[in-house]
């Protein structure tokens, strides 16, 4: 006589389990699934009356796969971009290669500075050590000097006045440049970014991409000292919308957009305008090209307050997206 199942695979699917058993099936900490509720990544879809987290299956598939990108080193809002949807899996794997790949050029580095040390005799290695950092480490006089040269030599500032062109590299040069510290990994990102800036067909992707429009189109209505702190202001209002995952159509975000585009004289009344929006997304999406990409990931590496602007930068561009498709 045949055994019959108790239980069929939809009502598997209905089961509901605690965050205790949940732990155990996928080898995690309970603190650690807590943790993923708290900042909105994985969520129960119920609780019970008293309040107590219950997974579905659908939720336990959910919690395996953020376990599996989080030993892979995927950051938690990629993880959150991917599960959402918001972020492409082949990016979202380009962006881990490459992160990786950094790292891996960190340690190669720091193993041939142990591996040479070693050679030394006695307490000077440790003398020896220090000055192997130092020559392989970039100070922040000759980075500046290096961006000053490349800018240079692209004229990549034709026609732009002289007093807007610093504020045009401000986050760059803030963030990137003149960083006092840096680990390891962020030395051998910087590298790479070189490599990057040395390719003259960078700077051609950057003068496609009109890369002044912002100063010669938009108009800015401050001068340029005063520009770069309302555009301060608007960054660090946008970055707190980030981090506590206010959606790209909230109030919140919405009134922080129409505030950045007040900085601007030629756009006050055409914010809603469907040609303007179209003509700004177009510019938008022509700075995506695969050099320009990678040398902005390379920047996220480098810097953490560069990587949630970005992110801001995503959720400022989605809510643009949206205005267009109302």
């Amino acid at each position: 006589m045949e055994a019959h199942h108790l239980y069929s695979d939809s009502d598997i699917e209905l089961q509901t389990f605690s965050i205790g058993e949940v732990a155990k099936m996928i080898g995690s900490k309970v603190r650690t699934i807590r943790y993923y509720d708290e900042i909105g990544l994985v969520k129960p879809s119920t609780h019970t009356e008293g309040r107590h987290r219950l997974y579905t299956m659908e939720d336990i598939r959910r919690l395996e796969l953020t376990t599996t990108l989080r030993y892979l080193d995927f950051g938690i809002e990629d993880i959150s971009q991917l599960l959402s949807g918001t972020l492409s899996v082949d990016k979202a794997l380009d962006w881990q290669i490459e992160s990786l790949s950094i790292q891996v050029s960190a340690l190669t580095n720091m193993i041939s500075i142990l591996q040479q040390a070693k050679q030394q005799q006695g307490d000077s290695s440790i003398n020896y050590i220090y000055d192997l950092v130092q020559a392989k480490a970039s100070n922040t006089d000759k980075r500046n000097q290096f961006i000053v040269e490349k800018v240079e030599s692209s004229d990549l500032f034709d026609g732009v006045p002289p007093e807007w062109q610093d504020p045009m590299l401000h986050y760059f040069n803030k963030y990137i440049v003149n960083q006092e510290k840096t680990t390891a990994k962020q030395i051998a990102a910087w590298n790479e970014l070189q490599e990057i800036l040395n390719d003259p067909q960078y700077f051609e992707d950057v003068k496609n991409t009109n890369y002044t429009f912002f100063i010669k189109e938009l108009q800015p209505r401050y001068d340029a000292a005063t520009w770069i702190k309302k555009l301060d202001h608007f960054y660090l209002r946008l970055t707190q919308a980030v981090e506590t995952k206010k959606p790209a159509d909230s109030p919140e975000v919405q009134a922080i957009i129409k505030e950045s585009f007040s900085l601007y004289g030629n756009v006050e009344q055409t914010i809603y305008n469907e040609d303007f929006l179209k003509s700004y997304m177009k510019h938008a999406r022509q700075t995506r090209t695969p050099l320009i990409e990678r040398l902005n990931r390379l920047c996220s590496i480098m810097s953490p307050q560069i990587n949630l602007f970005s992110e801001g930068n995503l959720v400022f561009f989605q809510n643009l997206q949206r205005k267009m498709n109302l």
